[in-house]
This record gives structure tokens, sequence and C-alpha cells, in this order.
């Protein structure tokens, strides 16, 4: 699917596409609302009810991605919390395998996801993948999340990259179709971010494992 040596940079998401997602949709889907009803000393129900009401409200946001902007709405240390589930982090299959192949290639390799800086801090502490890149790239430097092509623009202001011979890969069909709108020449989305959940991508260049793009 890909042409290598038509490629001198890789843009990689990190939630999803590197690593397993069902860390953070276990993390916000159940671990989040039991701790919320036994620090609030409401019904579990409840709680289902109201945080997930308010996540949805900021969707698309880089509300929807900010610690400290959760930590402050519902009054909890979220930084702590997800610290209580640190056990489920894990590489997506072939995730180191493929990040060698890459840094062997000799390509310049960016870490670009919407993830909270104290977020990423943590899942670097449970997974060998920071030192295969270039640069890491939170969209809270930016103050946008990937969604917006304010953010594409602000970060081709900061790393020096070629959209033509770029290649980007995210598990959010949102950020793939803004992207391609920025000018990114190379996408691909990710079949199952959840190794948990099934999900099948329509219309979207996508893959079910790196080994798929891999010589």
């Amino acid at each position: 699917m890909i042409n290598w040596q038509s490629i001198d940079t890789v843009l990689l998401d990190m939630d999803g596409t590197l690593l397993d997602l069902h860390y953070d949709n276990h993390f916000w889907m159940t671990h989040l609302p039991k701790r919320y009803a036994e620090i609030k000393n409401i019904a579990l129900a409840d709680a289902h009810k109201q945080l997930a009401a308010h996540i949805e409200s900021q969707q698309g946001t880089l509300n929807w991605y900010c610690l400290d902007y959760w930590s402050e709405q519902l009054a909890l240390d979220i930084t702590a919390l997800k610290k209580e589930t640190r056990h489920h982090i894990k590489e997506r299959p072939f995730a180191l395998e493929f990040l060698a192949f890459l840094q062997n290639s000799g390509k310049q390799i960016y870490l670009v996801t919407n993830a909270h800086p104290a977020g990423v801090a943590i899942k670097f502490e449970e997974v060998a993948i920071e030192a295969f890149f270039d640069r890491v790239i939170s969209s809270h430097e930016f103050q946008l999340p990937k969604e917006v092509l304010g953010f594409w623009q602000s970060l081709a202001e900061h790393i020096a990259f070629d959209p033509a011979r770029t290649l980007f890969i995210d598990d959010n069909p949102d950020v793939l179709s803004t992207a391609k709108a920025f000018g990114i020449n190379h996408t691909l989305g990710i079949h199952q971010p959840d190794s948990q959940r099934e999900r099948r991508l329509e219309n979207i260049d996508a893959i079910d494992h790196f080994t798929q793009i891999m010589p």
C-alpha cells in the first residue's frame, strides 16, 4: 500500500494507533464513572448519566482531551485516577516493530497526539516508544485539536515537513479528513483501535496491523 521511497516524514497518532485504545475507553466509560460514584456518593447509574452527557458535549474540542479541564469540571484528580488503570496500557500489535522499521529507514518520525501531556507521560512510563520519535507534539501546545485545520497550520510552523512526502496514521476519521484537507498526501486509518471492540472503517484507506505496510 505504501511506496516508502516517496515518504520522508511519518506522523503518528498515539491512542488507538500505536497504543490499544482499550485503556482509554475503559477509563472513561467504566473506571471513571465507578470512582466518580464512590467519591461523590451517588448511584453508579447517575454517575454514568452525568458523565456521559458532559463528555459528549465536548466531543471534537480540545476540552474532550484535556485532563486539566476534566479535573476542574469534576473536582477530581483525573491524572491520579488514570494511573489507577495504567496496567491496561499496551502497544497495538507490531507497533514497536513498525517504529523500529521507520527508524532504521531514516524517516522523520513525529508523535502527533491530542492526548494531554500528563496522559502522554503516564503512557511513556508503561511502553517503550518515546525514544523512537524526533519530537512529541501534543495538540495542547497549539490549543487546537487535530480535528481543526488550524492545528495543522501550526504544526507546519513548528516542524519542517513536506505534506506531499508525508504519511499520517490515525484512528480518527475526522482527524484524517482534516489532515487530507491540509494537504497531507498519504493518510491511513486503523480499523480496530480498541482490541476489545470490533470496528471497520468504510471509504477510508485503513489497516488492521502495521505488518500490512511494512516491507
